[in-house]
């Protein structure tokens, strides 16, 4: 599984908000400028992260983005998940395994154990505990 920098800025945005907005629309202009990204690349990200329920948007005059519940309520999991579409660490672990060998396969319980860990890892990690976390020290479940 390798993360991809739509998941890696995804999550940087979700932490600009929760520490820049107070609540308020920020433009993505700000963002982009705070995260050294390109305003072309955030839109879409930020699109999918709204059309999804993660982010408010109100266009317009005072507008921009905004996220819609505490940042401990959304999950590095979630963010990922939605932006990744799969953290699974084999592609027959992305959706129903419809492959011939799995039942003489020796290596699926490994694999199933591993994407379990890194769901369960991600998804014990808030953007909230991300906020909190200065030292950029070791998330430990």
């Amino acid at each position: 599984m390798m993360v991809s920098t739509k998941g890696r800025y995804a999550l940087r945005i979700m932490i600009d908000l929760a520490e820049n907005s107070g609540g308020n629309y920020v433009p993505l202009a700000d963002i982009a400028k705070r995260e050294d990204i390109s305003e072309k690349y955030l839109e879409s990200i930020v699109g999918v992260l709204s059309k999804n329920g993660f982010l408010d948007a109100l266009r317009g005059k005072g507008g921009g983005y905004r996220l819609n519940r505490s940042a401990d309520e959304y999950t590095v999991g979630s963010i990922l998940k939605l932006t990744e579409g799969s953290l699974a660490p084999v592609s027959c672990l992305e959706g129903p395994n419809t492959c011939s060998r799995v039942s003489e396969c020796r290596t699926i319980s490994m694999w199933t154990t591993l994407y379990k860990m890194i769901d369960d890892y991600f998804e014990n990690i808030t953007v909230g505990d991300l906020l909190r976390d200065e030292s950029g020290g070791d998330f430990v479940i």
